[in-house]
């Protein structure tokens, strides 16, 4: 992820956390902004990972989108599947830990709970930003998103969808915890974007 669209999501994630209470303390914002960088880093995490796993080299290139420079995670080619599996890593640990989180703790939304609560902040917010990006094809090129599709030979915007429709069922179970029909639909929606790295494979 690039450090612009970090820095969005942490202003998001600031208004988010301002619009609390006025009595709510500040290590409660601190705690959360922890978990908002948590998140981040098990993001990353993942790209690395597989990054590492084909031996792909990963790297670090600057770029920038307007008047903002930032960098951006990069990588040696590799196969469609591979490409596929390195950018969608990212959302993957993203499903992973709101699974954990929503699974483990339905009533999260309840709970005095400011660090789990950034942790799916970034996760679904993440998600939003680059579905946007996705559905007007615009950033840059390194973006998740587009390795995705290209990888997959899908149009972008549909790439857009597949991410955006966990983390919008996914906040919705934040609200509605007791709904099987959201939670099975959430985790459906995760298995069947995961299940496009078979189309990925398809095209080498």
């Amino acid at each position: 992820m690039s450090t612009a669209t970090c820095w969005i999501i942490a202003m998001v994630l600031m208004l988010v956390s301002t619009a609390a209470p006025a009595r709510a303390q500040t290590g409660d914002v601190v705690q959360f902004f922890a978990g908002a960088a948590l998140g981040l880093a098990l993001h990353e995490s993942g790209h690395l990972l597989f990054d590492e796993a084909f031996g792909a080299e990963p790297g670090v290139r600057k770029v920038s989108a307007g008047f903002i420079p930032f960098f951006a995670i990069t990588h040696e080619p590799v196969t469609p599947a591979k490409e596929f599996t390195i950018s969608s890593a990212g959302f993957w640990m993203q499903h992973a830990g709101d699974e954990f989180l929503l699974s483990r703790r339905p009533n999260l939304r309840d709970e005095h709970a400011p660090f789990a609560k950034g942790v799916l902040a970034f996760n679904v917010l993440t998600s939003v930003i680059y579905a946007g990006a996705a559905f007007v094809q615009h950033g840059p090129v390194e973006r998740d998103t587009l390795g995705m599709a290209v990888s997959a030979d899908i149009a972008e915007p549909w790439i857009g969808v597949t991410v955006l429709a966990p983390a919008v069922l996914d906040g919705a179970r934040y609200y509605r915890p007791r709904s099987r029909a959201l939670r099975w639909a959430s985790r459906s929606a995760k298995v069947a974007g995961a299940l496009l790295v078979l189309k990925a494979a398809r095209t080498e």
